[in-house]
């Protein structure tokens, strides 16, 4: 790794670059191994050389945004993981908003909102970053960001820039051509409308409250665990499993939300798999239901 790093550093001076850093300073579960090389980009240029530089040298590349909905192996990631968070850039053009992959999701609905552009209230409370929300067409309370989404630029493995229209997107529930494709956001723009701030902030007020009551941010979690089975909700069939407190070292079914897996201390990566295991077993044994895997897990076993 001593090597990659130094020829990264020769193609881009200015790239931000440790060596074994721990992944779970990133993630909001606060689990996971380490990194070979964790690296930072501050710039969409210094993201298409590292993503040229790992297709032509066939270096392993994880991209990594702000670590709300994933969980990373207690094994850790091998090669290099581009952490995008530096790619934080808001800002307006007439009715759109435009914002870099790693702008946080709730940032941008703020932003949109001191703008008095209507659209993306749904997500004042999703914790992720643009680039994830693309990739898995984050949504909540009954809006997805493909319904604002317009369009975006992407990066191919091979470093190849795109700009994708919103149809080339193909967004579904949890699911779009970026993850299909596995696609590097570096920005995206949303279609919003005019409209008075007093009804936005009223808006994103009572979501904020609504999550606030029913989810437990008090403990580092990775959001929702499970997609929405057809024609159930997991977090009820999960309640009806009489697994809410169910733990196994420090991850625990929250005793609030039982879509939930919260980590209540010292929790490891290999915790939670454990109990997204016994959690998926037991409702398929109840119920018959499969449980899929909201979360994004990556990595190895320890």
């Amino acid at each position: 790794m001593e090597n990659i790093a130094k020829k990264l550093n020769e193609i881009a001076p200015e790239l931000l670059i440790k060596k074994n850093e721990s992944l779970a300073k990133y993630t909001y579960t606060k689990t996971g191994g380490n990194a070979d090389l964790f690296v930072m980009p501050k710039t969409n240029e210094e993201v298409q050389s590292v993503v040229q530089f790992c297709s032509e040298e066939n270096v392993p590349l994880t991209i990594l945004g702000n670590g709300s909905n994933l969980i990373v192996k207690d094994g850790g990631i091998r090669g290099i993981v581009l952490y995008l968070d530096l790619l934080n850039t808001i800002y307006r053009k007439d009715t759109m908003i435009y914002a870099g992959s790693g702008a946080k999701l709730i940032d941008v609905s703020r932003f949109a909102r001191d703008e008095s552009l209507t659209g993306l209230e749904f997500a004042c409370g999703i914790p992720g970053s643009v680039g994830g929300a693309l990739y898995m067409n984050a949504g909540a309370y009954g809006g997805e960001i493909s319904d604002c989404l317009h369009k975006a630029t992407v990066l191919t493995t091979k470093g190849e820039l795109l700009h994708l229209e919103r149809a080339d997107l193909a967004a579904k529930y949890r699911h779009s051509t970026v993850a299909e494709k596995n696609y590097i956001v570096l920005e995206a723009a949303f279609q919003l409308e005019l409209s008075e701030k007093l009804p936005i902030e009223a808006k994103m007020a009572e979501l904020t409250e609504a999550r606030e009551s029913k989810q437990p941010l008090e403990y580092p979690s990775c959001g929702s665990v499970f997609k929405r089975p057809p024609g159930h909700f997991a977090g009820r069939l999960i309640q009806e499993s009489h697994l809410q407190g169910f733990q196994i070292g420090g991850a625990q079914v929250s005793e609030k939300h039982a879509g939930f897996i919260v980590n209540v201390g010292g929790a490891t990566a290999t915790d939670y798999m454990k109990v997204i295991k016994h959690v998926q077993e037991t409702v398929k044994r109840n119920f018959d239901v499969d449980l899929e895997t909201e979360v994004r897990i990556i990595g190895e076993d320890a």
